[in-house]
């Protein structure tokens, strides 16, 4: 596809956004951006965005993806609990890196829960992407899981799964949600420097 082609289509789904997806945008990006200042507003802006995209995942049939966000709504509950009730003796709880343990667990889970998403959108779904999606799914499930317990490793998670999405979101026609994960990507990139040097120094 030529890059007019690409401005020419990008250009017509942008008029074509609906003012519910600009929201669910607008907030995502509030909430990606919280997350690299280690700001508790990455819970309640993350919520919103996260509420309206299942909504928008269910019409686009991005089960996987329909099911991610109301694992991140649980998983954002738990993580605004977490943030506000540090370890006895600190103000905050502290950035830190995964320990051996967590990363096999994470890439264990990641690898579990492709396969099972997977199998239940080719069997259950008429996603017609479901390899895809099951893989975006379980990769950001997990990075959720590691930005809730604020371990630096969250943004390497973030950043493969938002590689991926850009290019998928784009061919469901979702260009400026495509658009919106192609910023994550700059900022997950961000956020992993900025989270790096604070866990170095804590």
């Amino acid at each position: 596809m030529e890059v007019a082609e690409i401005v020419r289509l990008f250009w017509q789904n942008i008029q074509q956004t609906t003012l519910l997806e600009i929201v669910a945008v607008v907030f995502g990006l509030l909430s990606v951006w919280y997350s690299k200042k280690v700001n508790i507003l990455v819970f309640p802006t993350g919520i919103v965005s996260v509420l309206i995209y299942i909504y928008i995942t269910f019409f686009a049939k991005l089960y996987a993806d329909m099911f991610i966000n109301m694992v991140y709504f649980v998983m954002s509950v738990y993580g605004w609990y977490h943030w506000t009730h540090p370890q006895v003796g600190k103000m905050q709880r502290p950035v830190s890196f995964s320990n051996r343990f967590q990363n096999v667990a994470g890439l264990l889970a990641t690898l579990l829960l492709f396969f099972l998403l997977r199998y239940v959108l080719i069997n259950f779904t008429d996603s017609n992407v479901p390899t895809i999606d099951a893989l975006t799914t379980a990769i950001f499930i997990v990075g959720m899981w590691l930005m809730a317990i604020k371990k630096v490793e969250n943004w390497l998670y973030w950043i493969v799964g938002d590689v991926i999405s850009v290019p998928l979101y784009f061919y469901k026609g979702l260009v400026f949600t495509s658009f919106q994960f192609f910023v994550f990507l700059i900022i997950a990139v961000a956020g992993y420097l900025v989270w790096r040097k604070q866990a170095q120094h804590d």
